[in-house]
């Protein structure tokens, strides 16, 4: 009888183990993934920018030092691209934590990534124009024509597709994709008839190449305010280093308070940078065309982010418009905001 009841015992508690087993295994697949923890500050960051004017406020940064001096002993590293569909890459390989990259791209990497980059702060608002041959005169007239933008996928890319379908042009216009200096190069050959650029292109074009203005993407836009440039960052990074998320943002602002305070000089650095950068500077006229046409901004005008994403669609890049739920996070650059007696950033559709 002791017998029995023993087995019965050791029955119903290896039962009850393997009941324990199973509910612990469900917890841990239900359960999701717990973030990564606060490290403090980098050993290093590695940032990505354009040497473009649309980028300004990442070009003062470095060369003015104002990201460094904020973050102290953490090593900064920066890596230059032409458009943003390469930097995604670089941030998705993770040879990145931060860029400063296209709306557009910036909305690719969200989705591409499943989550795992974020909106952290506006950097540039406008400054984009589609420019073609002095003879093209209407939108008509683009039939039958060649344009190009930087790369396939990118802020320009997205912001000319979605102009042409809305045309009813899809298919009439030959859109190919070139790096700035390049599209320069075949719009002086006359090999390509105008492209939808960021500055400062748009305006070498225009000064440079005898280009016109057909369309001036502000036009397109509430109060012409649109984010040409934004800062993102790996999620991972943010969650174990928000103190150098923060340092670099607090960088940035003091980069675009200076330029406004300093816009002679903040035209000379852009210039000095490009020149590093590209090979080659701009002339004064260029210089004050480009800086005229863009807005530095740590606001990354959220509301205007569900719009871009159904752009993507509309031009032809994207199947489905992008839930952003989660794509933002502002709280490093609130806080920021919040030191320098600044209003904050409302998350809207963008939060968690």
């Amino acid at each position: 009888m002791r017998t029995h009841r023993r087995t019965r015992l050791l029955a119903a508690a290896l039962t009850a183990l393997s009941m324990a087993g199973v509910l612990a295994g469900c917890s841990r697949a239900e359960r999701p993934q717990e973030q990564a923890q606060n490290e403090g500050a980098a050993t290093e960051v590695r940032l990505g920018y354009f040497p473009n004017v649309t980028h300004a406020p990442a070009l003062i940064g470095v060369e003015k030092g104002f990201f460094t001096q904020q973050l102290g002993k953490t090593k900064l590293t920066t890596q230059t691209f032409n458009a943003g569909p390469d930097e995604v890459n670089a941030l998705l390989g993770k040879s990145l934590d931060m860029a400063f990259i296209g709306s557009g791209p910036a909305i690719t990497a969200f989705s591409k990534s499943a989550g795992a980059i974020q909106l952290v702060s506006g950097a540039v608002s406008a400054g984009a124009q589609l420019v073609v041959k002095p003879g093209i005169t209407s939108v008509d007239q683009l039939k039958g024509k060649t344009l190009t933008t930087p790369q396939l996928g990118n802020t320009q890319d997205v912001a000319l597709k979605k102009f042409l379908a809305g045309k009813k042009l899809t298919g009439q216009v030959t859109v190919t994709t070139m790096d700035n200096p390049k599209t320069l190069d075949a719009f002086r050959k006359g090999d390509v008839d105008g492209g939808w650029l960021p500055e400062p292109w748009s305006s070498r074009l225009v000064l440079d190449a005898g280009a016109k203005v057909l369309v001036d993407e502000k036009s397109l836009w509430p109060q012409g305010r649109f984010p040409t440039t934004v800062v993102i960052v790996r999620s991972e990074f943010l969650q174990q280093h928000p103190d150098t998320v923060r340092a670099v943002l607090k960088g940035e602002l003091a980069a675009i308070d200076w330029a406004k305070a300093n816009p002679g000089e903040a035209k000379t650095v852009v210039n000095g940078a490009l020149k590093k950068l590209a090979g080659s500077s701009l002339s004064p006229a260029v210089l004050d065309r480009a800086f005229s046409g863009i807005e530095l901004t740590t606001d990354p005008i959220p509301g205007q982010f569900p719009q871009l994403a159904q752009d993507s669609v509309t031009a032809g890049i994207a199947k489905s418009a992008v839930s952003l739920k989660g794509f933002a996070d502002f709280g490093p650059l609130n806080d920021v905001l919040k030191d320098a007696k600044l209003p904050a950033v409302e998350s809207g559709d963008l939060a968690k």
